[in-house]
């Protein structure tokens, strides 16, 4: 009785996982997908993955297959900082291309630190 008691204590205290998600500003909810920084990435910057991606990917909700897409991601990005040429129908930027690999980041760390091994 008192190991159940105690589990269900311990069980309160929050896992390196969701101390990281809090940290991070990073939410996951049903039916919108992944918040970042209160920015709902699927619905906002679903396009801007399709593009920055080849048409590899049109959300966010597969980890695995952003974090298996990152390094052609940020190539792509650096390309358009670097020769300051940006994709104007989807509005990029140097300042929201820079944010957007920094949350690329923030997913990816999350995926390789925590999910990744456990697949």
């Amino acid at each position: 009785m008192f190991d159940k008691i105690s589990a269900l204590f311990k069980s309160n205290k929050p896992t390196a996982a969701q101390l990281y998600l809090e940290e991070q500003n990073i939410q996951y909810v049903e039916g919108t997908g992944y918040i970042v920084d209160d920015i709902q990435l699927n619905q906002e910057w679903g396009a801007r993955l399709e593009y920055l991606s080849n048409r590899r990917l049109k959300q966010f909700d597969d980890l695995k297959a952003l974090y298996d897409t990152a390094m052609l991601i940020n190539e792509k990005i650096d390309l358009e900082i670097a020769h300051q040429r940006f994709n104007t129908t989807l509005d990029n930027t140097e300042e929201n291309l820079l944010q957007f690999k920094m949350i690329l980041k923030k997913l990816n760390d999350y995926y390789r630190n925590f999910l990744r091994d456990q697949k």
